[in-house]
């Protein structure tokens, strides 16, 4: 019914057959794959922030039949091509390379096969929600309008994107809400534009993580299995308007405060059929490349309990 993955930002220092590799060997069943444009890290185009800048496939040099030949050597689908850029960028030259690059990672998708497209919609961080709809209605059309026509869906996940000072007051993602939601469904109605939906970036803004998979049921295109902790006696001192990060801590699933049971019958009740990757952002577990296997091995292992492998 649902197929578990992990999302390749974590092997960063793997290649495209090591990875699939790693998936295969460890009885996963799917991989979203990282798409950020080739080059080095720390130069334009590029983002050298956590689990960015990863390329496991470069859509600008795109081999199909090497990739495909991986995934049958493998038994490994790709659940997703991933690219989490700011697409609303207050600098007009760099947003509009990242929704560029967007356009190129859904065509490749298309060469693929590969059924889904996860990014940010983007924030410029020092506008209202209001005025980042404004924008969202004028560029994000055309990046829809490439998706219908290659018949491949857009995954947006919720994750706020403020996390420290130069992402303050609005981080640098606008699809955070319910409400949000609403008013981008409503302004682009296409069926292909839904949600990568991670429910941990809900239990930090103080949200019900499990509603939103009852009430967007339709819109579900990819999940991300990530688990967060708030730390309430931070919370305490520092406020909601305090830097997120000052309060709260990206784990493991298991162990943090989403509920798992609960978000695991939500899915089944509304019939999900399709991805569940793991999101490996533990600080916990990066000391070391066995660290990091670690991490994706004791979530698989928690997350097993309410899948069939």
């Amino acid at each position: 019914m649902l197929n578990l993955g992990f999302v390749s930002a974590i092997l960063a220092d793997y290649d495209l057959n090591s990875v699939l590799k790693f998936a295969s060997e460890h009885q996963f069943k799917c991989v979203e794959l990282m798409c950020w444009p080739s080059g080095k890290a720390g130069t334009p185009n590029r983002d050298a922030r956590r689990y960015a800048g990863v390329t496991h496939i470069d859509v600008d040099n795109l081999h199909v039949d090497q990739i495909h030949t991986l995934t049958r050597l493998y038994h490994v689908s790709i659940s997703g091509l991933g690219y989490y850029p700011n697409p609303l960028d207050p600098n007009p030259e760099q947003a509009e390379f990242y929704r560029e690059h967007i356009k190129k990672i859904i065509r490749a998708a298309a060469k693929l096969g590969v059924p889904v497209v996860n990014t940010f919609i983007g924030r410029n961080p020092s506008l209202s929600i209001a005025d980042n709809l404004k924008a969202y209605a004028e560029h994000w059309p055309a990046i829809v309008k490439v998706a219908e026509e290659c018949n491949v869906k857009i995954g947006i996940e919720n994750c706020p994107m403020w996390f420290t000072d130069d992402e303050w007051p609005g981080g640098k993602n606008l699809a955070t809400t319910p409400a949000i939601w609403d008013s981008m469904f409503e302004i682009i109605p296409s069926r292909v534009l839904g949600l990568n939906y991670d429910p941990s970036h809900l239990i930090w803004q103080m949200m019900d993580e499990i509603k939103p998979i009852y009430d967007y049921r339709d819109r579900l295109h990819h999940i991300h299995l990530k688990d967060v902790k708030l730390y309430r006696d931070k919370l305490n001192r520092v406020g909601t308007m305090a830097n997120p990060l000052e309060y709260h801590s990206p784990k493991l699933p298991g162990l943090g405060d989403v509920r798992w049971r609960e978000f695991f019958a939500a899915l089944t009740d509304v019939r999900y059929r399709g991805p569940v990757c793991i999101e490996v952002e533990d600080k916990a577990f990066e000391g070391s490349p066995e660290d990091v296997q670690t991490a994706i091995l004791t979530a698989r292992n928690y997350l097993n309990q309410f899948l069939v492998l």
